[in-house]
């Protein structure tokens, strides 16, 4: 049904959703993008399911967007520009008020969107070993359409210290910064995701709903002009000469400004 996601449901009730581009370390494509909302309507529509866990297959969470999308859309039309950047944010957004509770188990390089699908999770297990980083100022782009996200989730004063600068982090400090909830090491993985997962079967499903809408709407949920601002600034990058050189520069394996 998919081709870059796969989504399974066990009979507990508990659903997987895996990120399924392992050799390109689950970078978002067009694809996945089109395919994670899609993904959305199903989960919402799904009964069965009592809680999801979002993950990903292979060496890393998610590496980010997928720079051949990205350079794509540096190529297209300004109306196809802004209709790419809307499907991501869109898809953030789906994920974000998913109605079924959203566990992320993340590993490997967890850098930029995969930051932002971690801040739509209501609880990320991070693997000890894991890498973050906000990577996108170092090619010329910026962390767009993820920081309505990322900036409600870590706050703004802990956002900006390393929003902006591309640096590399550890799990250690993503919980520090609120992006994981949970540290654990790759043997003990699957014993800590049933730590979060277990208590949501012994409630009632449609509370469980109606408590995480509360939340959702006590904490804001990020306004439509948020929403365009974030869009209308990763379109406007994308235009930019700074961004064709370092998306250039990341194809020719040279780092731009270094």
């Amino acid at each position: 049904m998919f081709k870059t996601i796969s989504l399974k449901i066990d009979k507990r009730g508990v659903g997987t959703l895996k990120l399924n581009r392992p050799e390109k370390h689950n970078a978002l494509s067009s694809t996945m993008i089109n395919e994670l909302a899609e993904v959305t309507e199903i989960i919402n529509n799904e009964n069965a399911l009592r809680v999801v866990v979002l993950r990903g297959e292979g060496p890393s969470f998610c590496a980010g967007a997928d720079l051949k999308w990205m350079q794509e859309q540096m190529e297209a039309s300004a109306n196809q520009r802004g209709l790419e950047a809307q499907k991501l944010a869109n898809m953030l957004g789906g994920l974000n008020s998913l109605q079924k509770p959203l566990i992320g188990l993340v590993h490997g390089n967890i850098f930029g969107g995969g930051v932002g699908l971690a801040c739509v999770c209501d609880v990320v297990v991070a693997l000890d070993d894991s890498k973050f980083g906000f990577t996108e100022t170092r090619l010329g782009l910026i962390p767009a359409t993820i920081g309505p996200y990322v900036i409600r989730r870590m706050t703004e004063a802990k956002a900006r210290t390393v929003f902006m600068s591309s640096r590399v982090f550890r799990a250690n400090e993503a919980k520090d910064l609120n992006i994981a909830h949970r540290i654990t090491k790759d043997e003990l993985r699957e014993k800590s995701l049933n730590v979060e997962v277990l208590p949501y079967l012994d409630c009632v499903p449609y509370a469980v709903e109606k408590a995480k809408e509360l939340a959702l709407r006590l904490g804001g949920v990020p306004s439509k002009e948020e929403i365009g601002y974030s869009v209308s600034m990763l379109v406007r990058q994308w235009e930019s000469e700074e961004a064709k050189k370092g998306i250039k520069s990341f194809f020719e394996k040279k780092l731009l400004h270094r």
